[in-house]
C-alpha cells in the first residue's frame, strides 16, 4: 500500500470513532454511493474525504470541487491526500486551481501542497505561478520558507529556463541557496 493512501487510511479510520462506517466507506467499489457522500446533508468531514480521495483515485471528476476544498484546507494531511488525488485524477482544471491557491497571498500558509502538486502536473500554468510565488516569499523576513523551498524544488525539476532569474535571486537567501543551485543545475543552458 502507497504511503499516502496508508497515513490517510489510519487518520481518517481513527477520525470516524468506529470501524463499521469507515469500513462500510472504505470497502464500497459504487462510485455513485461515494459521490452521493460529497452532496449529502450532514456527512463527517472525513467520510467526504475518503469519498473525494476515492474518486479522484478513480479518475471520477465528480470528486474535482471537493479535493480542491481539501487542498485548500488548514489541516496538512488533508492537503497532502487531496493533492496525491488531484495529480491522478487529471482534470484539465487541477492546474488553474493549484495555481490559483498557490498565488493567493491571503492563503499563503496553505500554499505549500498546492506547490507540490504545480510541480507534479508539469503543467502550462505550472511554472508561472511557481515564479510569482517564489518571488513573493523572497522578501525579506517572510515567514514561509517551506513554500519558497517547495517553489525551488519544483522549479528545479520542471527544468523551464524562465526560472532561471528568480532561482538565481534565491541563491541570496541561505535557506533557499543549496536547493537553488541544484535547481539551477538542472536547467538546461541557452546556446
Amino acid at each position: 500500500m502507497d504511503e499516502e493512501l496508508r497515513s490517510l487510511t489510519e487518520r481518517l479510520r481513527q477520525e470516524s470513532g468506529g470501524p463499521v462506517p469507515y469500513e462500510r466507506l472504505a470497502a464500497t467499489e459504487d462510485l455513485d454511493e461515494l459521490a452521493d457522500v460529497l452532496t449529502a446533508v450532514g456527512q463527517p468531514l472525513w467520510a467526504r474525504e475518503l469519498a473525494a480521495f476515492r474518486l479522484g483515485l478513480a479518475g471520477d471528476r465528480r470528486a474535482f470541487e471537493s479535493l480542491v476544498l481539501f487542498l485548500n484546507h488548514r489541516d496538512p494531511p488533508r492537503c497532502a491526500s487531496a493533492a496525491y488525488a488531484l495529480a491522478r485524477l487529471d482534470d484539465p482544471r487541477t492546474a488553474r486551481a493549484a495555481a490559483a491557491l498557490a498565488t493567493n497571498e491571503l492563503r499563503v500558509a496553505y500554499a505549500l501542497h498546492p506547490v507540490r502538486l504545480l510541480a507534479d502536473l508539469h503543467a502550462p500554468e505550472s511554472v508561472p505561478a511557481l515564479i510569482t510565488t517564489l518571488e513573493r516569499r523572497l522578501r525579506p523576513h517572510d515567514p514561509y520558507r517551506r513554500v519558497a523551498l517547495a517553489c525551488v524544488e519544483g522549479l528545479g525539476e520542471l527544468g523551464d529556463p524562465r526560472a532561471r532569474p528568480v532561482l538565481n535571486e534565491a541563491l541570496a537567501h541561505p535557506a533557499l541557496a543549496e536547493a537553488a543551485v541544484r535547481a539551477l543545475g538542472r536547467i538546461p543552458r541557452q546556446r
